[in-house]
């Protein structure tokens, strides 16, 4: 559904564009000039690495997670998708966010687009993508998937809910699930 969307919202964008270039006056210029830098900052901001391999990097996550006591959090997205990018900033700009995420998880990007839908991993996690993008999905330690979040569920308007957010990443903690595991 978000695909469509975002299909949709880039259509008129370029329809946008292409109607407000045959009326350019000094102002439209400046301003035709802004949406396209902007456009092509989104661009170049690049969350997701297509040419990584998934299982690769979940393996190397939940060795980590497991030598640390933490869990594995993984956004399954793309460089595509506005909703990821956006849950990113979200979370960066929230420090209480930051910090339930750094101190108890080993977060991972997990790519998809047509260049690299990282179908085995797509597959060993439980087919998380029918949820749609971004997707959450959390291990624990040994590989095991603990639970995978639609994202549909955190969010609030057109962004996200810190409340929602933080109950969310607070709840599937290693500690919260097994009290006693951190010491």
């Amino acid at each position: 559904m978000r695909l469509d969307i975002i299909s949709k919202s880039t259509e008129l964008i370029l329809l946008f564009l292409k109607q407000a270039k045959a009326h350019l006056n000094k102002e439209g210029t400046i301003l035709l000039l802004f949406s396209s830098q902007a456009l092509k900052a989104q661009e170049t901001k690049k969350l997701y690495d297509p040419t990584l391999d998934g299982m690769k990097q979940i393996k190397e996550a939940v060795a980590t997670a497991g030598r640390n006591g933490k869990h594995v959090l993984i956004q399954y997205g793309g460089n595509w998708c506005s909703w990821c990018i956006r849950f990113d900033a979200f979370c960066k700009a929230d420090t209480a966010i930051s910090k339930v995420i750094s101190d108890n998880y080993v977060p991972v990007k997990l790519n998809y687009d047509p260049s690299n839908k990282n179908e085995p991993a797509n597959e060993y996690l439980g087919n998380p993508v029918r949820f749609g993008f971004p997707v959450f999905i959390i291990l624990d330690g040994k590989g095991k998937v603990l639970h995978i979040q639609d994202s549909g569920f955190l969010e609030e308007g057109k962004g996200y809910s810190r409340e929602k957010v933080l109950r969310f990443f607070n709840n599937w903690t290693a500690d919260a699930i097994i009290p006693h595991s951190k010491k």
